[in-house]
């Protein structure tokens, strides 16, 4: 099932009188069950292609639905909480705050939401369970490594129960052990139902892929049977 769709959605700015095109049209859709590699090197449009979908920031141009809503029409509040309810982000630098032991990262989110205390902790406990982080519930950010910090960021995203989760770079920052910890976590999301996109510059993450999207210079474009083609070089 579609949860993201874009139909000839671009995006540009303006910079006083030249305009610089971050993303062409594209038409694209990103569906539960699948982890979605968005791939291509840095200023290509990988993150801009997520913001759109991550309810950022608005299509120029084009249409854009996200769960069922048309994001082109919708006011900034209502998008702000749609992004709660419906989105779950993982980032490149984790983006823990650095006050806050890790499973106090994780309830964040549902107390945005106004979840009762009570409920917060048995979603926090299942969230930092299914990370395997629960002994490390009471660290703080800087106790961690940074591929123990990134799987709290997993579980952050993932306590409010998202029905697509995005992730920047989510790997860039890591060792090769844990980016494949972090990324057989990501896959088994995607395998148990959840639209996941991934943005990367890292050919090695291709394996846990369903699909692969392809953006350079601003065009994004799907790699067809990308898997069966790893699999014949």
């Amino acid at each position: 099932m579609s949860i993201a769709r874009l139909e000839n959605a671009g995006k540009e700015y303006r910079m006083g009188d030249q305009t610089i095109v971050a993303l062409q049209p594209t038409t694209l859709e990103f569906r539960e069950g699948e982890l979605t590699l968005i791939i291509g090197p840095s200023g290509s449009g990988k993150t801009t292609l997520l913001s759109l979908i991550g309810c950022v920031i608005y299509p120029s141009e084009g249409e854009l639905w996200v769960d069922g809503n048309h994001i082109n029409r919708m006011k900034p509040a209502a998008l702000a909480n749609l992004r709660l309810n419906t989105i779950g982000f993982v980032f490149q630098n984790f983006n823990l705050l650095s006050p806050l032991t890790a499973e106090d990262n994780v309830a964040m989110p549902l107390r945005m939401q106004g979840v009762r205390p009570s409920e917060i902790r048995l979603r926090v406990h299942a969230a930092l369970e299914m990370v395997g982080m629960v002994d490390r519930k009471r660290n703080l950010p800087k106790q961690l490594s940074g591929g123990q910090q990134q799987r709290i960021a997993i579980a952050r995203a993932l306590v409010t129960n998202p029905k697509i989760i995005l992730c920047d770079e989510p790997t860039a920052s890591l060792d090769k052990n844990s980016m494949f910890v972090v990324m057989e976590e990501l896959r088994q999301l995607a395998d148990e139902g959840k639209a996941v996109a991934v943005v990367t510059h890292d050919p090695r993450l291709k394996p846990y892929a369903h699909r692969l999207i392809e953006v350079e210079n601003g065009f994004a474009r799907e790699i067809e049977n990308f898997q069966q083609k790893e699999q014949n070089l």
